[in-house]
């Protein structure tokens, strides 16, 4: 497939260079996922040109310093065309930039709530870098808020607050996830352990509860 302006924005338009002209760098150290990669940029596009040495101080023309991954992805693909910048460093500039381009991605972080926030406001997962699997792990490991510990005067208010205020877990389905309090979680406890003990089993639980509600819901 030949990129087109769907593949690259037309701000990138400018930047366009045959895919063929260019080289990746001849001592990159990083592995990249290249069929996420190419998840992306099928679903993405280029959001962002790689950046090339022309290699007059290195002897090595047209080598990827940054973007090695984005450009075996778009080759993969068949991309004949791909939007790049262009530097002319000598070796030690070169190998800098390849370092850094690499471990400042190592280094950062994320606000796994956030993250996974976000993910689970997106209609699908398509071109993320993102499965259900991976979706649903970070959920699992986003840790639960800590209680919430006020002074008693002496009348157990201060625990009664703390009871009610605290989150005790989840309920999640699909990439729905919402907190619940220790009352929902007791309710819900008993309903399984009943539902297990009249079935044997908690296939169905699910499909038990949403009958229970909707039964709830035409007698009120």
């Amino acid at each position: 497939m030949t990129a087109t302006p769907a593949n690259i924005p037309e701000d990138l338009q400018s930047l366009v260079v045959p895919t063929q002209d260019l080289k990746p760098y001849h001592r990159n150290p990083r592995n990249g996922d290249i069929p996420a990669i190419a998840k992306s940029l099928t679903v993405n596009g280029q959001y962002k040109a790689i950046v090339v040495n022309r290699g007059t101080h290195t002897g090595r023309p047209n080598e990827i310093l940054a973007g090695n991954h984005t450009y075996a992805a778009a080759a993969e693909l068949g991309w004949e065309h791909i939007a790049a910048t262009w530097v002319d460093v000598d070796d030690e500039t070169a190998a800098r930039i390849v370092i850094v381009d690499n471990r400042t991605s190592d280094l950062a972080g994320y606000d796994t709530a956030l993250l996974a926030e976000i993910l689970a406001e997106l209609p699908d997962l398509n071109g993320t870098g993102y499965d259900q699997d991976s979706l649903d792990e970070l959920l699992d490991d986003n840790s639960l808020p800590e209680p919430i510990t006020l002074p008693s005067d002496g009348a157990g208010t201060g625990a009664a607050a703390t009871v009610d205020y605290l989150q005790w877990g989840y309920l999640q389905w699909s990439t729905t996830r919402v907190r619940i309090t220790s009352e929902e979680v007791e309710t819900l406890t008993a309903i399984y352990s009943q539902f297990v003990d009249d079935t044997n089993s908690d296939l169905g639980f699910g499909w038990h509860l949403l009958q229970q509600a909707h039964e709830e819901t035409e007698t009120s």
